[in-house]
């Protein structure tokens, strides 16, 4: 379920339990597909996400951590960007503040992909930039909607 958090526009994702997941193919005709990078620590949850949105069509690029989201961010310009909050290095928050400094990255989508769950986290991550908020473990169909939601 998609519940409006009524502030900002942050869409929250929250995890209702398990479902069967069959991802729909997008119909991008000719054109490209949506560049979507993913960052997390995490490997078999950027493994996970990557796989649910290459299979809906997507391009999706990964990173480890904020600092090498951010590198891959000033080198290609993403349609939607999924990150992590609690990472070495540089986490979630501080990679949303840095990506919106950038004028290329004022009105690109951003996503908190976390086990964060409390109001205050989420007030943060809304002062800092995020666009959403989707609480892990995710349910696949309900990440396809957000993204379908933001990026089309």
């Amino acid at each position: 379920m998609i519940v409006p958090t009524g502030t900002a526009g942050l869409v929250e994702a929250v995890h209702m339990g398990p479902c069967v997941f069959q991802p729909e193919s997008l119909d991008s005709g000719n054109a490209m597909p949506k560049k979507i990078l993913t960052v997390d620590d995490s490997a078999s949850i950027r493994q996970m996400v990557s796989f649910t949105l290459k299979s809906a069509g997507y391009d999706v690029a990964e990173a480890v951590d904020g600092n090498a989201g951010l590198s891959k961010a000033q080198g290609t310009q993403f349609d939607l960007v999924l990150t992590d909050q609690n990472m070495p290095g540089m986490d979630g928050l501080t990679l949303i503040r840095s990506l919106r400094k950038q004028p290329s990255y004022n009105a690109t989508p951003i996503l908190m992909l976390t086990t964060e769950s409390s109001d205050q986290m989420k007030a943060l991550g809304r002062a800092a930039g995020a666009s959403g908020w989707l609480v892990k473990p995710f349910d696949p169909q309900k990440l396809l909607d957000v993204v379908k939601r933001l990026v089309g």
